[in-house]
């Protein structure tokens, strides 16, 4: 799953509590929906056991214990250990970045996959790479209610929040070497501090070539039948002293207290499996009025602006190689949402979702209206969030236009610079969160990351793009600072002459100088004449004028969320139905069974393999489909390499005798979101046997929605292995992995 937020057949949750508790006492039903908080498991034992678990729930409890203690984040993607020498394997999309940020066109890693042969020739992921071990996981949600009370408005509520989680995490954080953050649960009704080591020190170890990692490109996005190897291999490392430690030459390897074992062949039809990972964003319980708002305004308009993105930079990149491989990764990233947006519409098109939506509001207001102690508790939470969301709604456009309008790398680079020197001047704890003393190294590295990923003549073509978007805006929606520097008086204004002497007279394009600018007073952004930093300074009053509407706005819906969750927990409790926490991007641990399935009525298939005909999908595909689908051109080339082996029929071990052939992808019924991708597909012992990294076009709209179709899409770690071992010559890290 590449996407990070805007899926589930056999247990699930029925939370017990609303103003009481709102922690889970499950029931058994049929499906599998849900991304469970670890500590829940125990509460699932039975249908876990019944289904093949063989671990223990109890210990999976224990962050610090197998098999959750090898769970990892990148920070956006999920990844897992899988030796003592701190090897670490996640999706092929998820090291994109470095893998693009080591090459260059005489060195293309992309177009030819990298392999080091030994620690010394494992290369420094993007800078900025993280990966992050969660050590614990404590409830804080009285530390956090404390600090507020009935009268607050919106901005003190949201306030007071923020102050209170930044208290939590500078306690948490005297620990060196950690990083915590609070999550909120069922809408802010719980809150919980979670605390991560955190390794600064990442390498890229193994990639394939991006032929096989992304074999299908974005036309096999999101699609099924599907041929992709999509895993790659980090290492983390660390200071002699095992602590994190930035880059250095001597760091060495770290030593994970826990790794999973890799399993030589994948899982069989039927067999159970379980995800462990950090999950984005699901909304599942948004109104009736949101969802529709969002299929019916939101996902078309970001599609739209999402695919002339795109185009834009494809033209602005077009014959310079250098340039195409900066923006690579953002093109994938944006080819990948525009996808998943269309078919979040197509989806939703197909289904009875906002009917449902509705359905189950006149059903709440009806229970509400039905007892006064209820209605006393309820009915102003149904209309306020109502009003609410009426009110957000009404400046949508203008919110979505103001988000963008300064989207150049250059401007964005001197907003931040000129950000942190004016929260430098506040008391720590005082800064706005990104800005504090915490955030420093991080901040440097996105400072330092740009190097990779920018190019000016593309840089302007994309700002142009989005002011022209923004010129659209009736005037008095418009900054007033914004035009003034950018001599926007109306539709005659000369853009592009202004444009051209702002690139031509920046110094930011370079590390040094925008690294310089870390550290120095407001005084000295006032000074200058660099005219991103000129135009940073004039706007920043006006852009923290927007910041607070939007906080004050958050701090509104932060007071009716929880109670709207309360309303639902209430309910549904006396129907013995399933509620549990939308994703947050959390630790959490789905389940379920390999699995195919019809697709429902409207969804385009393809008779090829893994689909056997128009009817139905079997739940692997094989060797076979990546021959099949060849044309030799991208996005469906190969390695001569691979397809002589396939051709020789050079499967070794990891012959499956079933299909035949060696297993590629295969479907699970598992509950997952982006952020799931690199999360380890594990076994019932907590083996290894594939990596999630996507899930079916009919599954788009699970973030929404779950319905008997959701499915999630896994490499198979024998595809993994014999690539590996047949294809790319890396047999010492399978040995490395025990294997």
């Amino acid at each position: 799953m590449k996407i990070k937020y805007p899926f589930a057949l056999v247990a699930a949750v029925l939370l017990a509590g609303c103003a009481e508790s709102s922690d889970p006492a499950p029931v058994a039903t049929d499906s599998t929906e849900g991304m469970w908080q670890p500590h829940q498991l125990p509460e699932l034992a039975d249908e876990l056991h019944r289904l093949g678990l063989e671990l223990d729930p109890a210990g999976m409890t224990k962050l610090t214990d197998f098999p959750m203690n090898a769970v990892i984040s990148l920070g956006g993607c999920s990844a897992s250990f899988v030796s003592a020498k701190g090897l670490v394997v996640t999706n092929h999309h998820c090291a994109y970045g470095s893998i693009s940020y080591n090459s260059t066109e005489e060195r293309d890693l992309l177009a030819n996959g990298f392999l080091a042969g030994d620690l010394s020739e494992e290369l420094p992921a993007a800078p900025g790479s993280r990966v992050y071990v969660t050590v614990a996981m404590d409830e804080v949600t009285d530390r956090v209610n404390e600090r507020l009370s009935d009268d607050m408005d919106g901005a003190a509520r949201f306030k007071a929040i923020e102050d209170a989680e930044k208290s939590l995490v500078a306690e948490c954080e005297k620990n060196p070497g950690h990083r915590c953050e609070v999550y909120s649960y069922y809408g802010g009704l719980d809150y919980y501090l979670i605390k991560q080591m955190e390794i600064r020190d990442v390498r890229l170890v193994y990639a394939p070539a991006s032929s096989i990692g992304k074999f299908g490109g974005d036309i096999d996005n999101w699609m099924w039948p599907r041929h992709t190897g999509d895993y790659a291999f980090y290492r983390a490392y660390v200071g002699k002293d095992g602590k994190p430690a930035d880059y250095a030459e001597d760091n060495v390897p770290y030593k994970p207290k826990h790794y999973l074992p890799v399993a030589a062949k994948g899982p069989e039809e039927g067999d159970f499996v379980m995800v462990a990972g950090y999950p984005g964003r699901t909304n599942r319980y948004r109104t009736a009025q949101e969802v529709e708002s969002n299929f019916d305004w939101y996902y078309p308009t970001m599609q739209r602006v999402l695919a002339e993105w795109s185009r834009t930079i494809a033209e602005a990149t077009d014959g310079n190689k250098d340039a195409e491989l900066k923006y690579a990764s953002l093109v994938a990233g944006l080819n990948n949402y525009a996808k998943n947006f269309t078919g979040m519409m197509e989806g939703y098109g197909r289904s009875d979702l906002l009917a449902r939506k509705r359905k189950l509001e006149v059903d709440l207001q009806a229970w509400v209206e039905a007892d006064d102690a209820r209605r006393g508790k309820y009915q102003s939470t149904i209309d306020d969030l109502d009003a609410l969301v009426t009110e957000q709604q009404s400046t949508r456009e203008r919110d979505l236009v103001l988000n963008y309008m300064d989207r150049s790398a250059m401007l964005g680079a001197a907003r931040k610079l000129y950000r942190l020197a004016v929260e430098s001047e506040k008391p720590d704890a005082e800064r706005e969160p990104g800005y504090q003393k915490r955030d420093l190294t991080r901040f440097t590295e996105g400072m330092r990351r740009i190097e990779r990923s920018f190019h000016p003549a593309v840089d302007r073509q994309i700002w142009i793009y989005f002011l022209q978007r923004y010129l659209a805006l009736p005037e008095e929606q418009r900054i007033a600072s914004f035009d003034d520097f950018l001599k926007i008086d109306g539709e005659d204004a000369d853009l592009e002459a202004v444009l051209d002497k702002m690139y031509a007279n920046t110094r930011l394009g370079e590390t040094d100088e925008r690294l310089a600018w870390i550290g120095k007073a407001p005084a000295g952004f006032a000074d200058s004449d660099d005219p991103f930093i000129q135009l940073a300074v004039a706007v920043h009053e006006d852009m923290l004028a927007l910041e607070q509407r939007e906080k004050s706005m958050e701090g509104r819906f932060a007071e009716l969320r929880p109670q709207y969750m309360a309303l639902l927990i209430d309910y549904y409790r006396q129907q013995g139905k399933p509620v549990y926490p939308d994703a947050n991007s959390s630790l959490r641990v789905t389940y379920g069974l390999v699995k195919g399935y019809t697709p429902p009525a409207g969804t385009v298939t393809a008779a090829a393999d893994g689909n056997d005909g128009a009817d139905s999908f079997v739940p692997f595909t094989t060797l076979r489909g990546v021959e099949a689908k060849y044309t030799g051109e991208e996005p469906f080339d190969a390695p001569e390499a691979l397809l002589s082996a396939i051709d020789k029929r050079d499967f070794g071990r990891y012959y499956d005798e079933r299909l035949d052939s060696v297993p590629v992808n295969f479907l699970s019924t598992v509950d997952i979101t982006g952020g799931n991708s690199g999360s380890p597909t594990m076994n019932g012992r907590g083996e290894l046997v594939g990596l999630v990294f996507d899930g079916t076009y009919d599954s788009i709209n699970a973030d929404w929605d779950f319905t008997d179709s959701t499915r999630a899409i896994h490499v198979d770690v024998g595809y993994m292995l014999w690539v590996m071992e047949h294809v790319d010559g890396a047999g010492h890290l399978v040995r490395e992995m025990g294997l």
